[in-house]
């Protein structure tokens, strides 16, 4: 089960040391196998962004992504961007430049049109309760889209826990996607 760890500001911060530090503490922890900046709020994310890719580098079987900017993951050599939903123009464009990309996805629709798109996978979120995020959509939603799809599929939201894994590990998804599991 491949892990995507998510970062959040509210860990992490947006001082680019003691979020360099931060970051290293957790890679080595829980070896992700895929680890994403996002930090809507911060204005020099593009500085920030180069702390995390430099960072990401030191471990090399680490996959490293940015949050919605397509050129900036390219110009700072990012394995991929991570999409919104409202993004999906953007997936030709980001796979055309040699970019990976995993874009987020809440239903059924959106996970098959980012399959015929050519995203390389989805988030398809929230599987547990989340704040903010709406209905839990469950286990068995998660099983029935992985059965009716080719995409690799993460599951995301309130996963913060052994048995939370536990319950996706017993589904065909590809992995999972948390930013509190990897406190």
């Amino acid at each position: 089960m491949n892990r995507y760890l998510i970062t959040s500001r509210d860990f992490y911060g947006d001082i680019p040391v003691v979020f360099s530090q931060t970051l290293h503490n957790q890679l080595k922890k829980y070896t992700p196998e895929y680890v994403l900046y996002r930090d809507k709020l911060n204005k020099n994310y593009d500085i920030q962004a180069a702390y995390f890719i430099k960072v990401c580098s030191e471990y090399k079987e680490t996959k490293s992504f940015l949050h919605q900017h397509v050129d900036l993951a390219k110009e700072l050599n990012a394995t991929g961007v991570h999409l919104t939903s409202s993004q999906f123009d953007e997936i030709e464009k980001a796979k055309n430049i040699g970019l990976e990309v995993i874009i987020s996805t809440h239903t059924h629709q959106e996970v098959l049109r980012a399959q015929k798109l050519g995203a390389d996978a989805v988030t398809y979120s929230p599987i547990f309760a989340s704040p903010n995020k709406g209905a839990p959509k469950g286990i068995d939603a998660l099983k029935e889209l992985l059965e009716v799809c080719d995409i690799s599929v993460f599951a995301l939201g309130g996963i913060v826990d052994k048995s939370h894994v536990d319950m996706i590990e017993q589904t065909k998804a590809y992995g999972f996607a948390s930013i509190r599991y990897f406190y």
